[in-house]
């Protein structure tokens, strides 16, 4: 296959507001061990870029420093040591960074085949979301049949994935969301009882639904803000699953005394820096529990609303504006 030998991709002027994004032009990555070279048609909208373009979210030292931690697309070069793979395969995956670009390298331990039915923005709105939710839902926090959870943000895409996973492993599921209309959407995708945290107190609701007995998992994305509350909706013996700061990292004057009545635990991580092996471990645990599920139609990613590749500036803008339910996509 010819390949060109300039691609455009979307550069930083500086970090900050979402004007600093432009779209450039540079040479195309190589498949180096272990990659595959990925000709980019989809590419999903995440926090993590948000923060990265903000300055406050760096790369490792070996990822591309440009944008992007997911997409879908055709393989179009295969580098050293790489089998299971052919040129012209349609494959989503997680990136290392990069994948705001027409071609993008992807470790082929992160790769996957588009689910049945699938085209490419429906296939690159699933790695990111659900490697971190099977990561921290299910394998840090063990998520099994019959366990309650309490996710937050519900309506994010994390949250709109976490729902789904749950409630087809058959947990019991309430959620948290900022209006009524997201509360609709996160009962309509299976929560038991969505709740509107800018009018309700969620631990106080959560009680009242348990009858006091409280949830065995909280997924949370707020951190400081609601640690006490989390704590306080817990059941004996749950876990406090953490895995983003958007209410700040640093919680002070915090009665840890329920914890140890409790025993309780608390976890969390980031997928960024996980090791190659770790997120192949998590690839092989989706292919094997999830893909049927969404080959069936039993779980989808929930978009919100497409953009071109070159309205980035406005797909950004709409994330940080907080009103989607779901996923934001760019389509090349």
């Amino acid at each position: 296959m010819s390949l060109p030998a300039r691609m455009r991709f979307v550069d930083l002027s500086g970090f900050g507001a979402p004007g600093v994004m432009t779209i450039a032009t540079g040479p195309l990555p190589v498949a180096a061990e272990g990659q595959v070279l990925v000709r980019t048609e989809a590419i999903g909208v995440n926090r993590p870029d948000v923060a990265q373009r903000q300055g406050i979210y760096p790369p490792p030292k070996d990822a591309s420093p440009v944008l992007g931690l997911e997409l879908a697309g055709e393989v179009v070069a295969i580098g050293p040591d790489v089998s299971g793979y052919a040129i012209g395969d349609k494959v989503c995956g997680l990136a290392n960074g990069g994948a705001y670009a027409e071609y993008c390298v992807l470790p082929a331990g992160q790769a996957m085949p588009f689910p049945k039915g699938y085209d490419a923005v429906k296939a690159a709105a699933l790695p990111e979301t659900f490697f971190t939710v099977w990561a921290n839902l299910f394998q840090m926090a063990g998520l099994t049949e019959g366990e309650s959870v309490l996710i937050h943000g519900g309506s994010s895409g994390i949250g709109t994935t976490a729902i789904q996973l749950a409630r087809a492993f058959g947990a019991e599921v309430y959620a948290t969301a900022g209006s009524r209309d997201k509360c609709e959407a996160c009962e309509k995708l299976g929560a038991k009882r969505a709740i509107d945290y800018k009018t309700e107190d969620f631990a106080e609701v959560i009680g009242s639904e348990t009858g006091g007995h409280g949830v065995d998992i909280v997924l949370d994305m707020i951190g400081a803000a609601y640690f006490e509350k989390n704590i306080a909706s817990l059941a004996r013996d749950g876990c406090l699953s953490i895995i983003a700061f958007l209410g700040g990292a640093v919680a002070e004057k915090v009665n840890l005394a329920p914890i140890m009545v409790k025993r309780l635990t608390v976890t969390g991580s980031t997928m960024r820096p996980r090791t190659a092996e770790e997120k192949r471990a998590i690839r092989d645990d989706l292919l094997s529990q999830v893909w049927p599920l969404l080959d069936a139609g039993k779980v989808a990613p929930v978009i919100h609303k497409t953009f071109a590749f070159e309205d980035v500036i406005e797909a950004h803008r709409l994330m940080e504006e907080g009103s989607h339910i779901g996923k934001i996509m760019l389509r090349l």
